[in-house]
């Protein structure tokens, strides 16, 4: 222990002995790791801010299609499937159709295409969006196919120049048939969206109206070939869709068939995960190439310091020091100054992320800060040690086997 003590002594001591020389091989170091930190943080960060925002409008909802074989079979999901769902599933909360028309629409700011989403009184259940005026239609609406409809503050202020509009008239044409539908409530989505956005200039607006109402432009509008079924968070997604499949294969008689086919939001945001950690992965690996080059540059300036101390060599090994204890000497030099410049690194890499995150978080809305763990900075400063050992190797070794009647007879 105390000879190890006594090789991290010396290695200081000429270490400092050479500072710019010294500052200028852990450049190289130093660079790589904070670029590494950085853009793993600022990874981990956006991937952390993803998911929950895609967590807080869909988890625990699961699309259910009908394949392109139950529709040529002419099997669509219907009213009463929605039903058997809620009531023979345990943690259903809430089942909704997921079709609609576009149709138009023309008011004093001009003309404007028009989403008409048939929806039950569940649907506020599925998103994020929260009463501003008024309220949202319930189910006597939907069992009467009332013509109300609920619009959002945005689409409202495009279509009249205000969001108060409760009580007013939407008149829709679809298919050479015109119905209007009275507004009853008003929707605002709530701030601090980054990666999910809603409605934006030039997008149809975008009204919820019962799916009932909807019959009256087309008769047949009581078949879905897809619904969304939202199922308790707590609960597994897969075992809620296996029970979707199975309900509607026995009301169906299409056991086998695969009728219909499910994806939940689970799946999504694996999907995107998946995706994410594979784009930082790849930078982070270009960015750890500059690690390899200050590994090398470790190796050239260790290359030069056995040189210029070959006569220290000759006169310790003609003392009796042993080949091992030169080699330590060397290999103590080039991982601290690797060790010190991983240290470094890591602190520019932190600051840097904050400050990536605080930019992009002032100058495009969001809130955004970086995801970075225990795990990244040790597993940083291991790989920063091993990056000092591994290429400060070649150079212990050619120093540990100079001969010391050799080394002794350099200048």
């Amino acid at each position: 222990m105390s000879n190890f003590i006594e090789y991290v002594k010396m290695a200081i001591h000429n270490i400092m002995a050479n500072k710019g020389r010294s500052f200028l091989t852990m450049l190289g170091i130093i660079i790589g790791i904070a670029s590494v930190i950085m853009i793993m943080s600022v990874g981990q960060g956006t991937t952390n801010q993803m998911n929950e925002e895609i967590d807080s409008a869909g988890a625990g909802q699961i699309q259910v299609m009908c394949s392109n074989d139950a529709m040529n079979a002419g099997e669509y999901i219907t009213p009463e499937d929605m039903d058997a769902l809620m009531d023979q599933i345990p943690g259903v909360e809430a089942v909704a159709p997921g079709s609609g028309w576009t149709g138009t629409t023309a008011t004093g700011k001009g003309d404007f295409s028009i989403s008409l989403t048939g929806a039950t009184e569940t649907q506020p259940l599925f998103s994020t969006t929260q009463i501003k005026r008024g309220h949202y239609f319930n189910a006597q609406d939907v069992e009467e196919a009332r013509k109300v409809c609920v619009i959002s503050d945005k689409d409202a202020k495009r279509l009249f120049g205000s969001d108060d509009v409760v009580g007013m008239d939407i008149d829709v044409e679809y298919n050479n048939i015109s119905k209007s539908f009275t507004i009853v409530g008003v929707t605002q989505q709530p701030e601090n969206g980054t990666f999910v956005t809603y409605t934006y200039e030039g997008m149809p607006v975008y009204i919820d109206v019962p799916y009932t109402a909807l019959q009256e432009y087309d008769d047949s509008y009581n078949e879905f070939y897809y619904i969304v079924v939202l199922a308790d968070r707590e609960m597994d997604s897969s075992a809620v869709s296996d029970q979707v499949v199975k309900v509607l294969d026995a009301r169906h008689q299409s056991a086998g068939e695969d009728y219909f086919q499910v994806q939940s939001f689970q799946d999504i945001m694996a999907t995107l995960n998946t995706m994410m950690g594979a784009i930082t992965g790849f930078i982070s690996f270009v960015a750890g190439i500059s690690l390899l080059v200050g590994g090398i540059g470790v190796m050239n300036i260790m290359l030069v310091s056995v040189t210029e101390r070959t006569r220290e060599i000759g006169i310790r090994k003609s003392l009796g020091a042993k080949t091992s204890s030169i080699m330590a000497q060397f290999l103590a030099e080039s991982a601290i100054l690797t060790v010190l410049g991983g240290f470094i690194g890591i602190l520019l890499g932190l600051a840097g992320a904050y400050g990536i995150c605080t930019i992009l978080s002032s100058s495009q809305g969001m809130d955004l800060s970086p995801g970075f763990s225990i795990p990244m900075v040790l597993g940083a400063t291991l790989f920063s040690c091993a990056v000092g050992i591994f290429f400060g190797i070649y150079p212990a070794r050619k120093a540990a086997r100079l001969s010391p009647i050799e080394a002794l007879r350099r200048n």
